[in-house]
């Protein structure tokens, strides 16, 4: 290797580490050395996974047709059953052939951008967006361009922005309702204008739908595919079983869109990782397939941590919440916080007020940074009930507000 060289490749070493991850590690750490940390960074239901489903992938464990290699693009009874779901849930009937089973939503991601988008491509991005969606695009060596929304628009951006944003190199939008970070829900209406925008535009639309069914107050969504049909042969739709089923560490996801897009995927996978485990798809099978009273029991938990969350951040001066209507996720705008002295320091941005909550309270959150611009916090409360009254309280305690 000559001087010149590096030992990693600059495509490599160039990708942000994944900040919610970063959080909940050290969140981890400090909790193995003995420091009571509460974290409210991860993502993840604090729920074991329904035990139908732990179930079928034990007796999945005594057919030896699981130990060996299945279809890269997923067991075909897998595929079937979440084209009968995406027809159920998102208005959208295909062949299972469309379907692409992939390790995790994340993977679903990586290989939705790899696809369709080629070096200096634009992606319009919504922000705040989630802290993987712009590592995957330039990943695929695709630029992506933030079109931010803050909190008095309750993080939703309109086609006026999309199409200020727009240029002659935008191949792709990227849409996620109900939102991560924000949990924030489209209602039908915008959704359909924004599908209406990017099909008249025939650009590619990315659509995250993994918490489709983390849904409150009534509120009722659409999903792209079912709001503007004309939109199919450019949309992709991404989902899996993590959120819903409490099953994160199972990695099961999947990648729903037009046939050539899918048969290009699945070539990616093929080659990239093969089929993922063949006893967690017998596992997802059996989450799509089975009863879903557990599914209903979590997400009316959810319902009640959010909004003892949401009350619990706006007692705090300085601090404002929209209220979220999806997801598992607070994004309260902190922006009143900095520049006030809090415990002996003067936080300036975000990321500084994360690490003193941390340090001084002994909360892990995850800053605004993450997702796009200073100013905010991410909160998951997928956690349990006394963690977060507690964390809620070290929070007051420390910065300020009613208890």
């Amino acid at each position: 290797m000559s001087p010149a060289q590096q030992r990693i490749s600059r495509r490599i070493g160039a990708i942000a580490e994944s900040a919610t991850l970063a959080v909940d590690a050290k969140a981890k750490s400090l909790k193995a050395q003995g420091r009571p940390v509460i974290g409210f960074g991860a993502g993840e239901p604090d729920f074991p996974t329904p035990q139908h489903i732990v179930d079928a992938a034990a007796e999945a464990l005594q057919d030896p047709r699981n130990f060996r290699y299945s279809p890269a693009a997923g067991l075909p009874e897998l595929r079937e059953a979440i084209a009968r779901v995406t027809a159920r849930d998102s208005g959208w009937e295909f062949d299972p052939s469309q379907v692409l089973v992939t390790n995790g939503g994340k993977q679903a991601v990586y290989q939705a951008f790899q696809t369709v988008v080629d070096d200096g491509d634009d992606v319009l991005l919504p922000a705040p967006y989630w802290t993987t969606y712009p590592e995957a695009i330039r990943l695929a060596g695709g630029n992506p361009v933030e079109v931010f929304a803050g909190a008095g628009n309750d993080y939703k951006v309109t086609p006026e922005q999309l199409e200020e944003a727009c240029t002659p190199a935008t191949k792709a939008l990227l849409f996620c309702s109900p939102s991560n970070p924000t949990g924030s829900v489209y209602t039908p209406e915008e959704t359909r204008a924004v599908g209406e925008w990017a099909a008249a535009k025939g650009i590619f639309v990315i659509s995250d739908e993994i918490y489709q069914h983390l849904l409150y107050d009534g509120v009722q969504s659409v999903s792209l595919a079912q709001a503007v049909p004309a939109l199919h042969e450019h949309l992709i739709l991404l989902n899996g079983v993590a959120k819903t089923y409490a099953m994160t560490g199972w990695r099961v996801g999947w990648l729903v869109g037009p046939p050539d897009v899918v048969k290009a995927a699945t070539n990616l996978q093929s080659h990239l990782s093969s089929n993922v485990n063949n006893v967690a798809q017998r596992a997802a099978l059996a989450a799509l397939t089975g009863p879903s009273e557990r599914v209903a029991q979590m997400r009316e938990a959810f319902d009640r941590r959010r909004n003892r969350m949401v009350e619990g951040l706006n007692a705090i001066d300085g601090v404002n919440c929209p209220v979220p209507t999806g997801a598992f996720y607070a994004y309260p705008d902190v922006t009143g916080l900095l520049g006030r002295e809090i415990a002996g320091t003067t936080p300036t941005t975000s990321a500084e007020l994360a690490e003193l909550i941390l340090e001084k309270a002994e909360v892990a959150v995850v800053p605004g940074e993450a997702f796009g611009p200073s100013g905010y916090l991410r909160l998951s409360y997928a956690l349990g009930d006394d963690d977060l009254a507690e964390g809620l309280s070290r929070l007051q305690d420390l910065l300020g507000g009613a208890r």
